[in-house]
């Protein structure tokens, strides 16, 4: 959900995270000490690496961000295919990020703001890395785990044909009723789908979000005829088509995806990311207010890849675990207050209160999250 990157929202989002995640943001900057870690320095201007040449394997990139706008620290492989990434980091905090590289060239970028290519500097990574040596458990955690991507995605095609199918015969209310069951797969499992670089944008997109010169296609652009504009045009006919054609690109890819346990854990906690940033705000279905259903999916998506985990991190750093089972428990609670049916309510009509409430749940779950990664590279 590549789509929430205006100023406004970044200024937001800064001044939440800094309320609701000050300690940890401060441990983060803590960890960022750590001997042997890449020291990544963000700026408005620059991006600056400590190292440029790296042996392959279990890499920790410690970031610091001393620019005046909030940022962003990804990892690229050849074509933007994101190994890691990291959103969110305050100005004067920091955050460490701990993932598994083999050897070949990749690209650090910083992003302040939020916005663009970023910053980048370009590394080498040599060497045959720790995966040889691996615990069974891990490689257990990682077949288990392509399975459910790819059942998320099997599934979530016959729900996406039957959103376009009511899209393009015009049925308002039939396609509004599809919308939000078709969006859980990809929801669940987005950050594996962003790792391709080129799907996210073509699906997923908000209109704020758009490059110069980008059409706006996908799921978004549909919610916005079919809530805002309230009809449907031949445009959005021929987008539901599309919709399916790239859906089916993703579907037919996700195999092939790079996923390491680190890779698991980081994206289980990107999902909380794409909650905070986007579900918790409203932004992210802005014209359905179905913000909860993905907010739902984004929390099942992340405990899934942590339970997968759990066996070696519990082995690794039992206290983790016991405050994940905390949290996870905790969020689901709040979950549960906004039932209605076999959904949730519209989003419109939760307060400022309990969005705040919701926030600080997914804050609470969050920060422990982001230390799942080092555990299982341990």
């Amino acid at each position: 959900m590549r789509a929430l990157r205006s100023s406004t929202l970044a200024a937001i989002t800064v001044a939440a995270a800094l309320t609701a995640a000050g300690c940890a943001a401060k441990d983060d900057v803590a960890a960022s000490g750590k001997a042997g870690a890449v020291q990544v320095t963000a700026s408005d201007d620059a991006c600056k690496v400590s190292k440029k040449e790296l042996p392959a394997g279990h890499v920790r990139l410690a970031v610091q961000n001393k620019g005046s706008k909030v940022t962003e620290v990804y990892v690229y492989a050849p074509g933007d295919r994101i190994v890691t990434e990291r959103e969110n980091i305050g100005p004067g905090t920091g955050a460490t990020v701990t993932a598994e590289v083999k050897a070949g060239a990749y690209e650090i970028a910083c992003k302040p703001g939020m916005k663009g290519d970023g910053i980048r500097q370009k590394i080498t990574v040599t060497g045959k890395g720790a995966a040889a040596e691996r615990n069974p458990k891990l490689d257990a955690a990682v077949a288990d785990y392509r399975k459910y991507v790819q059942q998320q995605a099997d599934e979530t095609l016959p729900k996406a044909k039957e959103f376009a199918e009511a899209v393009k015969s015009g049925d308002l209310e039939a396609a509004k009723k599809a919308y939000a069951p078709s969006r859980i797969g990809w929801e669940r499992t987005e950050p594996v789908a962003e790792s391709f670089g080129d799907i996210d944008p073509k699906v997923d997109v908000r209109e704020d979000g758009l490059e110069d010169g980008q059409k706006w296609t996908g799921w978004h652009k549909l919610e916005q005829s079919l809530w805002k504009t309230k009809k449907i045009s031949g445009d959005d006919k021929k987008l539901a088509d599309k919709l399916i054609t790239d859906l089916k690109d993703w579907q037919k890819r996700v195999g092939t995806a790079e996923i390491t346990p680190t890779s698991m854990a980081n994206g289980a906690k990107e999902l909380l990311d794409e909650v905070y940033t986007g579900k918790v705000t409203g932004e992210e279905e802005r014209y359905s207010h179905t913000d909860l259903v993905d907010f739902q999916a984004n929390v099942e998506g992340a405990q899934k890849a942590y339970e997968l985990l759990k066996p070696v991190a519990k082995k690794n750093d039992p206290a983790l675990v016991r405050e994940l089972d905390r949290q996870f428990e905790a969020i689901g609670k709040q979950l549960d207050d906004y039932r209605k049916g076999d959904g949730f309510v519209s989003y419109d009509t939760v307060s400022k209160g309990d969005r705040k409430d919701l926030s600080d749940g997914v804050s609470a779950l969050a920060e422990p999250l982001s230390k799942l990664a080092a555990a299982v590279a341990e």
